[in-house]
Parts: structure tokens; C-alpha cells; sequence
């Protein structure tokens, strides 16, 4: 499969990304994926939309988008590798160049990454470093935050611990609950994926031995987005 670097910079004719997506629950991330896709927002191909839970909503909505699904039982395996390794051999068979974790609720083997290094993203509800692992929006009203936001990162063999690429940020009002605060954040994940993978599809991010390059230049902090669009940070 072609690595993400020699997907050519916007200035030129850019191809369509096979991606494929995995996904445990609703798939309100993979729809906005599949509505960008479908208003020409994304020129992404989603190949595959897999999970491990066959009646997650997240497959239904893939059927209803004409896209090939498929769901795979973790107790058929005899270990997370051995399910990761076929997870991992059906994504390389649909011919999927990106990897893309939209609420896939399982910590993926070490020994499936190193062949798609660079090549697999995660969309996390927190804005790392701060708060890996689950539970994001009660941690922050418990740490007093006044801010919160999500994160699209690379995925390494480190828990939600590889380099970010973007973010998004909200305020934490006055009243916020867990609830009310995962609520407000859905849009801007809805919005930061997308923007995110429209980024990679036309290149703009690559992934090598120096590091995360955006543009050319080494990603020196995740970008942030605004009005729909990923902006460098500002001091």
C-alpha cells in the first residue's frame, strides 16, 4: 500500500484516500465522515467500516451509505493479537491506506501497528496530553478545567499517547454535567475529523523518521481549528 507521504501536496491533482473506519457504537463520527464525503467536502473512499460489536449502530449506518461492513467477535479469537492480526489482514485486503478510530472502544495490539505506522488516526474527546483513557468529560469538571476540546492524534502502541495533529477547544460553563459537555463537544469532533482527514488526503500531513510534518515543516504544536479550518496556534 502507498505510505500517506507520497500522497501529493494540494497543489496538485489530488487522488481519492481509501480509508477505512472502525468503530464500536453510534457513528455519529463515521457519519460525519460519510456526509462530508457525500457533499464533496472529502475526498475520501471509505473501503471498510469494521467494529467489533455487530449491532453497533455505527455498521448500520455504514449499510444504509452502500459501504462494505464487517464485524468481528473478540471471544472467536484466542488473544487481542490474534484478533487484531485478522481485524488487521481484512483492512490491508480492502485496500485501505488509512486507518481511522471514530469510537473503537479496544486498545489495538502493538505487533498489528508498526506496518501502519503514520497510516492510522484516533479521534479522543480530551485535549492531550491531558486525560487519556475514558471518562474525559467527568475528569475535567472534577480538575476544575475551564477549558475542554477533542484530539486527533496519530495511534502508537502508547494509550491515546501518539503525536496530535489537531484539536478542537470549548469553554466548561457554569452548570456544565458530563453529559452536557459531551453534547457540546460532538459537533467539534464531527468537524475536527473531517477537517483532519481532508488535511491527510491532500497530504498536508505526513508522518517519518523526523517526526509529524504539516505543509513540509516539522508539527511543532497540534493545530487548532476555527471556523471549520485547522490554523496553526497562536501564542
Amino acid at each position: 500500500m502507498e505510505p500517506l507521504s507520497r500522497i501529493p501536496h494540494p497543489q496538485s491533482r489530488i487522488p481519492t484516500l481509501k480509508a477505512a473506519v472502525l468503530a464500536s457504537g453510534r457513528g455519529s463520527n463515521l457519519q460525519a465522515l460519510i456526509d462530508a464525503r457525500g457533499d464533496g467536502r472529502l475526498p475520501v473512499d471509505i473501503v471498510l467500516v469494521a467494529g467489533d460489536k455487530a449491532q453497533a449502530l455505527a455498521l448500520r449506518r455504514a449499510e444504509a451509505a452502500g459501504i462494505p461492513t464487517l464485524a468481528l467477535d473478540p471471544s472467536g479469537y484466542a488473544s487481542r493479537e490474534a484478533y487484531d492480526a485478522d481485524l488487521f489482514a481484512r483492512i490491508a485486503a480492502s485496500g485501505a491506506e488509512l486507518v481511522v478510530l471514530a469510537g473503537f472502544m479496544r486498545i489495538l495490539d502493538a505487533s498489528v501497528l508498526g506496518a501502519w505506522s503514520g497510516r492510522i488516526i484516533n479521534i479522543h474527546p480530551s485535549l492531550l496530553p491531558k486525560y487519556t483513557g475514558l471518562h474525559t468529560h467527568r475528569r475535567v469538571l472534577a480538575a476544575g478545567d475551564d477549558e475542554h476540546g477533542c484530539s486527533v492524534h496519530f495511534v502508537t502502541a502508547e494509550l491515546d499517547g501518539g503525536p496530535v495533529l489537531a484539536q478542537a477547544s470549548i469553554p466548561v460553563l457554569r452548570g456544565d454535567t458530563p453529559g452536557t459537555l459531551a453534547e457540546r463537544l460532538l459537533a467539534h469532533e464531527h468537524r475536527l475529523l473531517v477537517a483532519t482527514v481532508a488535511a491527510i488526503a491532500a497530504g498536508r500531513f505526513t508522518h517519518g523518521t523526523e517526526g509529524v510534518l504539516h505543509d513540509g515543516d516539522v508539527l511543532q504544536a497540534p493545530l487548532q481549528l476555527h471556523d471549520g479550518e485547522l490554523r496553526a496556534a497562536t501564542a
